[in-house]
């Protein structure tokens, strides 16, 4: 948290202006380009050092998502595909592709692509600077006096750049907590809330303002009580912290001696730390699709092993479940073979595209088999809906095994296979899935959309995504019950997973697996350690009975208030508690 004066800021990029060219000026535009490439390469590379320098390596490794773009062949080719055959002027041709991109990945509904496209926005600007003959990428506002920066978008670059004796926190009306942005504000130790919508137009230059990065709320003109609520608040979050530092190393048992078992979900090999650092037990859902975006062309078999096998003996003692490549729907590759789909999340992704694909996915099940024998691995088919899937997949699988036996590398002969369940198709067959089957791992993001029929980013309707629609849940105990009936084990790795609320509702459905985001995890773990299962069955076996998801959240969140209030102790004041001239934003994502 900070308070201090604002400083507004408002960026304005220059124009791209459309040139027509002559045939004699194609190579000299295609050489202008090549220029402000090598030129933009050697500013991110210089940026990266300095923050290298500032923070530790692992942080500033963020800017080589920077320099890849920068090699991305097809942002290049289709770049001097354009000054070639339609005559334009590299600056223009370079911003047009550019713009394309960023558009697509900013339409997705995954997070973590829609802040790709910042990254590619931040970086292609640097090129069209040096292309406009501009100079390098503009700074921050210069500050004489510490303040709270606020502005629309802070890039990462500028982030990176920030003077930390001046700038007390920022604000921005874009962003999310999985925008290099966020990360790098945090690893700075910056306050910062992003994703506000409306702050630049509400705040004015000069105004006093109180930042509130835990839960993203900007006040502007606090009064002394606000800050009197603030102050003990804090106090209340680093007693918190303590707690859970605490029970970092201790295991997720309840109060009854249930055992759960408590991992992450991670999408980078490097990840491996956050996870040690949470108190989970290992990776529960390790997203391989990022291998791919991270990468100008499709990583082959070794890239995918070192992966797999630095997570893997990055959490030893602990386990890793590899999610096999997970890609259409919303999330898509330039240089993967995706056709354009009227509907992209019915149609072909995850399990069906590899099966389609097959040395595409030989390949990674090979990766994944080699790292197995430096690590405890399991590997799981994403997307299933039906038991001919899981007979193909494992089938390849044994063929791979086969050839890796032949050739004389090492892996586990008796690598687990688990199948993730999102599809209704899947719960109603899980009894004859678990036949192929050593665990599930239940992708709650999905079994919620493909239930309800819900688009979470079309706003007239994304009120109606209810994790405790009594439809979902009792799809979730289907589940359960038909894989522990085959002594089967489940897992929960979506979101639900790492809601405090809901963890009592999914322990009392039987789950056996709790996987989230790492920084979630100690919450959880916290909750999970006041709760008994007796409670917990309790409030499943009466929630599966209502007919009202509104009234089973209600409950939920009762229960879980009263197991671990301190979890729920965080919020800021309420609005009745403060002066009507204090003017509140709540952001959609806030560090």
């Amino acid at each position: 948290m900070c308070r201090g004066r604002a400083v507004v800021w408002k960026e304005e990029p220059g124009a791209i202006v459309r040139r027509e060219i002559g045939e004699g000026e194609v190579s000299a535009e295609l050489e202008r380009l090549e220029q402000a490439l090598i030129t933009a390469r050697h500013e991110v590379n210089q940026l990266q050092k300095k923050l290298a320098d500032a923070i530790g390596a692992k942080d500033a490794s963020i800017f080589e998502v920077h320099l890849l773009i920068l090699e991305d062949p097809v942002l290049l080719n289709e770049s001097a595909r354009r000054v070639r055959e339609e005559r334009v002027n590299a600056a223009f041709a370079f911003s047009e592709v550019a713009r394309h991109y960023v558009a697509m990945l900013g339409s997705v509904d995954d997070p973590f692509f829609r802040e790709r496209a910042t990254d590619i926005r931040d970086v292609t600007q640097r090129v069209q600077n040096h292309l406009a003959g501009e100079g390098p990428r503009g700074a921050p506002p210069v500050m004489t006096e510490p303040g709270v920066i606020v502005s629309h978008d802070l890039t990462p670059s500028m982030t990176a750049q920030l003077d930390r004796s001046k700038v007390l926190g920022f604000a921005t009306d874009v962003g999310s907590v999985t925008s290099h942005t966020a990360i790098l504000a945090k690893s700075l130790g910056i306050p910062a809330v992003v994703g506000l919508h409306e702050a630049i137009g509400a705040i004015s230059p000069g105004e006093t303002i109180l930042l509130d990065g835990y839960t993203g709320s900007v006040f502007l003109r606090p009064t002394d009580q606000t800050l009197f609520e603030y102050g003990q608040l804090a106090r209340r979050r680093i007693e918190l912290e303590d707690r859970l530092k605490e029970i970092r190393d201790e295991p997720a048992v309840t109060l009854d001696g249930k055992r759960i078992v408590l991992s992450a979900n991670v999408e980078m090999a490097e990840d491996a730390g956050a996870v040690r650092e949470s108190g989970a037990e290992g990776v529960g859902l390790f997203r391989t699709e990022y291998l791919f975006l991270h990468s100008p062309t499709l990583p082959d078999e070794e890239a995918q092993y070192l992966a797999y096998r630095t997570v893997a003996e990055g959490v030893v003692p602990h386990g890793v479940i590899v999610r096999t490549l997970d890609i259409g729907g919303d999330k898509f590759i330039t240089h993967l073979p995706m056709p354009k789909e009227v509907n992209p999340f019915l149609g072909w992704r995850a399990i069906r595209f590899c099966l389609q694909q097959p040395e595409l996915f030989r390949t990674q099940l090979r990766a994944i088999l080699r790292a197995s024998a430096h690590g405890s691995i399991r590997l799981m088919y994403p997307m299933i809906s039906g038991v001919e899937e899981v007979l193909a997949a494992n089938a390849m699988l044994e063929e791979c095994k086969a050839s890796l036996r032949a050739e004389g590398h090492a892996f586990n002969e008796g690598l687990e296979v688990g199948a993730m369940i999102e599809i209704p198709s899947a719960v109603m067959i899980a009894d004859q899935l678990a036949e192929h089957v050593a665990f599930f791992s239940i992708g709650t993001n999905d079994l919620i959309q493909y239930t309800l029929a819900i688009d979470r980013l079309n706003d007239r309707i994304a009120h109606l995504y209810e994790p405790t629609h009594p439809a979902v849940l009792r799809l979730i105990r289907s589940t359960v019950e038909a894989a522990h009936a085959r002594g089967r084990w489940v897992g929960v790795c979506g979101e639900m997973a790492g809601d405090p609320v809901l963890v009592p509702l999914l322990l009392g459905l039987g789950v056996d697996e709790l996987s989230a985001a790492p920084a979630s995890v100690p919450r959880i773990k916290h909750l999970v350690r006041r709760c008994r299962m007796g409670e917990a069955r309790e409030l499943a076996e009466w929630a599966v009975k209502q007919s009202r998801g509104s009234c089973i959240l209600q409950r939920a969140e009762a229960l879980a208030q009263r197991l671990a209030p301190i979890l729920f102790s965080e919020s800021k004041p309420t609005l009745t508690n403060l002066n009507p001239a204090e003017v509140d934003a709540s952001a959609s994502a806030s560090l």
